[in-house]
C-alpha cells in the first residue's frame, strides 16, 4: 500500500531538519576541535572532544540544552542550543584562543580561568550575543580588550584579571547593562576609567 503524499511531506521535512541540525553540530563541533588543536593539554582533559563524534554535545565540559522535539526518531541533543564550556578553570592548558570561538552564537558561559593561555583576546567573541560570563582571568593573554566585546549584551560576568593586557578599557563596554562584576586589575592597562551605564557602581579600588 503506497503511503500517502502528507505523510512524505512530513517525511522529507523531518529529514530536512535533521540534516540541517547536525550540519550545526558539525559546524559547532569544527570550531571546538579548532579551539582544542590550538591548546596544549598535557592532562588530557579535552580527551572526549573527538571530530569523529557527531554531536559535540557529547563531549565533556560541554553543556547543551535538551530539545525533545517529536522527529521521526528520538529525541535529540540540539547543538545550535550549546550554553557552556565549563570546569575547564585551572586545567594546566596551553596555547592561545580561536577566532572560531565566534560561531558559538548560543554559548553562554566561556571558562577559561587559571590556565597558561596566551596570544591576543579574538575579537570575534563580540558575536556570542548570548553570554553571559566570559572568565579568562589568571593566564597569559596579552593585547587589549576588544571594542567588539561591547556588544555582548547579555554579559552579566566579565573577569579578564591577571593577564598581560594592555591599552584603555573600550568604552563600548559601558554600554552592556547587564554588566554586574568587571574585574580587569592585575594588567597593564591605561587611559582613564569609563564612569556611564554600569560603571557607576564598580567599585575603584583596584
Amino acid at each position: 500500500m503506497e503511503a500517502p503524499a502528507s505523510f512524505w511531506g512530513f517525511f522529507f521535512a523531518s529529514l530536512t531538519l535533521t540534516l540541517v541540525q547536525l550540519a550545526r553540530a558539525n559546524s559547532e563541533g569544527d570550531a571546538l576541535y579548532t579551539l582544542r588543536r590550538s591548546l596544549s593539554d598535557p592532562d588530557n582533559v579535552l580527551q572526549s572532544w573527538d571530530p569523529t563524534l557527531v554531536n559535540p554535545c557529547t563531549w565533556f565540559h560541554v553543556t547543551c540544552n535538551q530539545d525533545n522535539r517529536g522527529l521521526l526518531v528520538s529525541s535529540y541533543f540540539d547543538c545550535s542550543k550549546m550554553e557552556m564550556i565549563s570546569d575547564l578553570g585551572n586545567s594546566n592548558l596551553s596555547g592561545h584562543l580561536v577566532p572560531e570561538l565566534g560561531k558559538l552564537k548560543h554559548l553562554q558561559y566561556l571558562e577559561l580561568y587559571k590556565n597558561n593561555i596566551q596570544g591576543t583576546i579574538p575579537r570575534e567573541l563580540g558575536n556570542l550575543k548570548n553570554l553571559v560570563s566570559l572568565d579568562l582571568y589568571n593566564n597569559s593573554i596579552s593585547g587589549t580588550i576588544p571594542r567588539s566585546l561591547g556588544k555582548l549584551k547579555n554579559l552579566v560576568f566579565l573577569r579578564l584579571n591577571d593577564n598581560q593586557l594592555t591599552g584603555p578599557i573600550p568604552r563600548e563596554l559601558a554600554k552592556i547593562m547587564t554588566l554586574k562584576v568587571l574585574d580587569v586589575s592585575n594588567n597593564d592597562l591605561c587611559g582613564t576609567i569609563p564612569t556611564a551605564g554600569p560603571f557607576e557602581h564598580f567599585p575603584l579600588n583596584k
